[in-house]
């Protein structure tokens, strides 16, 4: 029988949750105490400034972003338990996700990218859905709906649609029928908001995502600050050693699971090559990156029990926590 090292009392443990969901809970009202000017993030898109006037005020921003990753987390669990990807009805991938979040104040603001990564996860789990269903045209044009609507706050989220359809390709679900319904999906809300715009004679703001999506700012990494090479330095060291285990220890699991594991691993790779190129992205697709890296490390170290990985569970608690201080400090 194997001995129960602290990587698997606490991940399988049944109090995790909330404590992790406490110790997340005080990390926001330090960073909030300690970071007081931190509101709704305001940037030059248009039609994300006009949501953020006429319907969230700034002091709304930080309980309103918290609640919307409350219900992404609560959606991590659906998603495992639904496609059985860690292979038990595990919470630990909420448990990473809250860690993490709770490690970068600068995420606890208010953004698009908080709106786009509801989107995002949606539209992840109707294509797991889709994965070798006789039908696959409804759940594809739902998921590319997600897109779609996501992209109207985040333009550039269009830019995985094509990742998307390599992912329905392996997961035979891309027909000519399920195709057609993707580009319907993706393209249903921009028609309501061509209606929108046309009646309020405002076309301006039809074309804006449109605008948003062809511009390319590219800037360095040295550009960028310092809480964000570290904390995309830690997601790297976390998605390295995770996928690694994931692509040789993959046997273990169902064929079926194996494809939503190296279709995240796939994605999670298309994410940072989206910030390297353009970089002043990289809040808004930390959110997105952060989904994909709960699952994967979570499939880790729930699946795991050797020295080796308790050695890495207990660097990565201590490398969270000396993350969160040295953006806490960078941040002030």
């Amino acid at each position: 029988m194997r001995s129960k090292r602290l990587q698997n009392r606490i991940t399988t443990g049944r109090f995790t949750l909330p404590v992790i969901t406490l110790v997340s809970i005080f990390c926001w009202v330090l960073s909030s105490a300690l970071l007081p000017e931190t509101q709704v993030m305001k940037n030059d898109y248009s039609l994300w400034e006009t949501v953020t006037y006429y319907s969230i005020p700034a002091w709304a921003g930080i309980p309103l972003n918290f609640i919307l990753y409350g219900v992404i987390g609560y959606f991590l669990i659906a998603l495992n338990n639904t496609f059985a990807i860690i292979r038990m009805r595990a919470s630990v991938q909420t448990s990473i996700y809250f860690l993490l979040l709770s490690a970068c104040p600068a995420l606890h603001e208010l953004h698009a990218g908080d709106f786009v990564s509801l989107a995002f996860l949606s539209a992840l789990f109707m294509l797991f859905k889709s994965s070798q269903h006789p039908y696959p045209a409804s759940n594809l044009f739902y998921s590319f709906l997600c897109i779609g609507a996501g992209s109207l706050l985040f333009p550039q989220l269009t830019m995985f649609v094509p990742v998307f359809w390599i992912g329905a390709y392996n997961f035979q679900a891309l027909t000519f029928r399920s195709f057609l319904g993707s580009l319907i999906g993706w393209s249903l809300p921009y028609w309501f908001l061509l209606g929108y715009t046309y009646c309020s004679d405002n076309m301006e703001l039809f074309y804006q995502p449109f605008m948003e999506l062809v511009s390319f700012r590219p800037v360095t990494l040295q550009s960028l600050p310092l809480w964000e090479i570290a904390t995309l330095g830690y997601l790297l060291f976390l998605f390295v050693i995770s996928s690694v285990h994931c692509l040789v220890a993959g046997y273990k699991d169902k064929i079926r699971t194996r494809s939503y594991l190296y279709f995240l691993i796939f994605l999670s790779v298309c994410i940072f090559v989206y910030i390297l190129l353009q970089s002043t992205l990289s809040l808004l697709l930390l959110p997105l990156l952060l989904i994909c890296i709960s699952i994967l490390t979570g499939h880790f170290v729930v699946l795991t029990n050797s020295r080796a990985s308790n050695l890495f569970f207990i660097c990565a608690l201590v490398g969270v926590i000396l993350l969160f201080g040295f953006n806490i400090w960078t941040l002030l």
